[in-house]
């Protein structure tokens, strides 16, 4: 397995072996279920789909409903897709196994996070873009501390320019952190502590991968 879905629990310290504190975030990853395999002769790519999190019935639509009962599971939350191009590693996995976090990550190694950023609703160029704002009140300006400034020319090119840094929504997009440590694996807990921050709110999804 090349990966596994978990949820953000929130961050803490630990100490090294030389004494020096460091701050890590704590995930609880899975236990995941295996809940499709797509193969190359049928789909024509080769991954693993993973399902997590407990979902009521009532709150699922009877397609999943089928989907779910396929793998002999319960209804899941989050269905994730994993590429794996090793036809040998993906013959070793079956229809509804039960994947944990020590069946994917030892402690030491680096793995990527995916995870969704906070957000934060619609924000000036200040707080979205860390714009300065024009300057002062001097000469009469009034309200000008946060403003844009000047956004484009006159009579050329009478437009605004594609990608213009401007006020608009901000956060809550897809952001994959790279090379984070596992600094220690709790079976028992189903729990990983990772050295560095992960993107999102507490008790949002996550992605670990290899």
């Amino acid at each position: 397995m090349i990966g596994i879905i978990g949820k953000k629990i929130g961050m803490t310290s630990l100490y090294d072996n030389k004494g020096q504190k460091k701050a890590c975030t704590v995930i609880q990853g899975g236990p995941c279920v295996v809940t499709q395999i797509r193969t190359k002769s049928i789909d024509g790519y080769r991954a693993i789909q993973l399902s997590y999190g407990d979902k009521k019935e009532k709150n699922t639509i009877k397609p999943l409903m089928g989907h779910f009962a396929k793998a002999s599971t319960t209804p899941k939350h989050k269905l994730v897709e994993f590429r794996c191009e090793d036809e040998e590693r993906l013959q070793q996995v079956t229809l509804g196994q039960v994947i944990r976090i020590e069946d994917v990550f030892v402690e030491g190694e680096f793995i990527d996070v995916v995870g969704s950023s906070k957000g934060k609703g619609f924000q000036g160029v200040v707080k979205r873009h860390g714009f300065s704002g024009v300057g002062g009140r001097s000469h009469g300006q009034h309200n000008r501390e946060r403003a844009p400034g000047s956004v484009g020319a006159a009579s050329f090119p009478s437009r605004v320019f594609k990608g213009m840094r401007m006020a608009g929504r901000t956060g809550g997009h897809r952001v994959k952190v790279s090379n984070l440590q596992v600094v220690k694996v709790l079976p028992e807990k189903d729990l990983i502590v990772i050295h560095g921050a992960v993107p999102g709110a507490n008790n949002g999804y996550v992605i670990l991968e290899k």
